[in-house]
């Protein structure tokens, strides 16, 4: 089953935060005597879970509270133990952090049913990350060990826990930038949701890696020699596809044979200038397929991710090169979960800070939050809103605007610049007039007409409105 021992998890602790060893050797003893006798579905005793928690996260480098949190994340749920007494054994950061990812108790009967219990506890597991970050961050461990156990499940449970894997966490981690954990989730999910398609699927990506390995390999040394050559620092590595992806272009009716990120190289470089450098010697190389060139260096996605990527012709086969720095890889792996990793000593304080003025799904999820008592009705708008297909359009300053899909120029108005939505009197989508219920499309240019001295009836937009923020303001006209 390949679990990690104590002995790995400490000896990675070790690698990267020695003054921590001694706490967190502390919570793994805590959630070991606690879980005593307790079994997981596959025979195994409880605290192999709890211990593989804690490694996913140390291989963030998550800091100490974290990790103590990782290793007794179940302890309030299915142990004796309170809260009172981890804040008193550790601190109450470590306590708050237990408490933010153990499900509402049901003892004191205050939900009527099971599905008002299964929202309630879904709310706080979306809403934790309003509190700390740190909370969904080890909801998405605890889910991803889970998701790598699920054969010990019934098959219904196999199917219950996959779908609510797609429909939160998979979101969650894609909003967080941690590709590297989305991928995994998205694959575990798929192998249990739609098998045969999974395997076919899988045995053709390995056929497909096997059949042109030879040719990757050949690609990968004529870029290296080149790089050396000028003294470029380079790590190239073959980049693995992960397999719902796949799926989800020809479910968009894409032939696989013309999926051009099938084949793909990963180029590591020491800085942003040899990361451009690096994407002149690959096109002098190979011929690059120009319509598939990214910019996400100087133009990060909403998640922060940054790279370069510029698809070349090599003889009839397409190959993706993606060329980033090492903190970019990290980025790219985990996402803001790499903050411990970029910003060391301070990594807590960034994520706050970055959550609220750069992740643009936290502000949605605030005014959801704020707007919806109801459980059920929150967790309705944020799958509808927040979990669903996005949309990335431009303004006029070039800015990226991320917008739910079916969004429309009112709810593109309210979002980039509420206070002047009021006066809006025209909008053009790529240079030609549309009207304001015109739906977004991705990478659409946008740009809104205003008039100071014009007042629209914004309450007559309401129900044209897609988005809670935009209802939100024209229902309090509050702009």
């Amino acid at each position: 089953m390949n679990n990690v021992t104590f002995e790995d998890f400490i000896s990675l602790v070790n690698a990267y935060n020695k003054d921590e060893v001694e706490k967190v050797t502390k919570a793994y003893e805590v959630s070991k005597k606690m879980h005593e006798g307790q079994k997981r579905d596959s025979g195994e005793d409880y605290i192999i879970h709890p211990l593989n928690v804690a490694y996913i996260l140390a291989l963030m480098h998550a800091d100490g509270d974290t990790l103590c949190a990782g290793l007794l994340h179940d302890t309030l749920e299915d142990t004796p133990i309170t809260k009172e007494e981890i804040e008193k054994l550790f601190n109450s950061e470590v306590a708050n952090l237990v408490d933010g990812v153990t499900k509402i108790n049901n003892n004191m009967h205050i939900f009527k049913t099971k599905e008002d219990e299964e929202s309630a506890n879904q709310r706080k597991i979306i809403t934790g990350i309003t509190n700390d970050a740190r909370i969904i961050i080890i909801k998405l461990a605890d889910r991803l060990h889970n998701m790598r156990t699920l054969e010990y499940k019934t098959p219904f449970k196999q199917k219950e826990n996959a779908i609510e894997t797609m429909e939160i966490y998979v979101p969650f981690a894609g909003f967080l930038g941690g590709y590297r954990i989305k991928n995994e989730l998205e694959d575990l999910s798929f192998k249990y949701l739609k098998p045969d398609k999974y395997n076919e699927l899988s045995n053709y990506k390995k056929f497909t890696l096997e059949l042109n390995r030879d040719l990757l390999l050949e690609m990968s040394h004529n870029i290296k020699s080149a790089l050396n050559n000028k003294n470029i620092y380079n790590d190239i590595q073959i980049k693995d596809k992960n397999i719902y992806s796949i799926y989800k272009r020809m479910n968009n009716g894409q032939l696989i044979d013309n999926i051009h990120d099938m084949l793909a190289l990963k180029i590591i470089v020491d800085n942003i200038d040899n990361c451009y450098l690096t994407l002149g010697q690959v096109h002098s190389l190979y011929n690059p397929y120009n319509s598939k060139f990214k910019d996400y260096i100087c133009n990060p996605k909403p998640n922060m991710y940054q790279s370069l990527h510029t698809t070349l012709f090599s003889g009839e086969k397409l190959v993706q090169i993606q060329i980033r720095t090492p903190d970019m890889d990290m980025i790219a792996a985990y996402g803001l979960m790499a903050y411990w990793y970029t910003n060391k000593g301070n990594a807590r304080d960034v994520m706050e800070k970055d959550l609220s003025n750069k992740f643009q799904f936290y502000q949605s999820l605030n005014q959801i939050n704020s707007m919806y008592d109801d459980n059920k009705e929150f967790l309705t708008q944020v799958k509808s809103e927040v979990f669903s297909d996005r949309v990335y359009v431009y303004n006029s300053s070039g800015e990226v605007i991320e917008l739910p899909k079916g969004a429309n120029i009112i709810d593109f108005a309210f979002k980039s610049s509420p206070e002047s939505a009021r006066h809006m009197i025209a909008a053009f989508v790529n240079n030609e007039f549309v009207p304001f219920d015109y739906v977004l499309n991705n990478k659409e240019r946008v740009s809104i007409i205003t008039d100071r001295y014009t007042y629209n009836n914004i309450e007559e937009w309401e129900d044209k409105a897609q988005t809670s923020y935009a209802k939100k303001l024209i229902k309090k006209n509050n702009i």
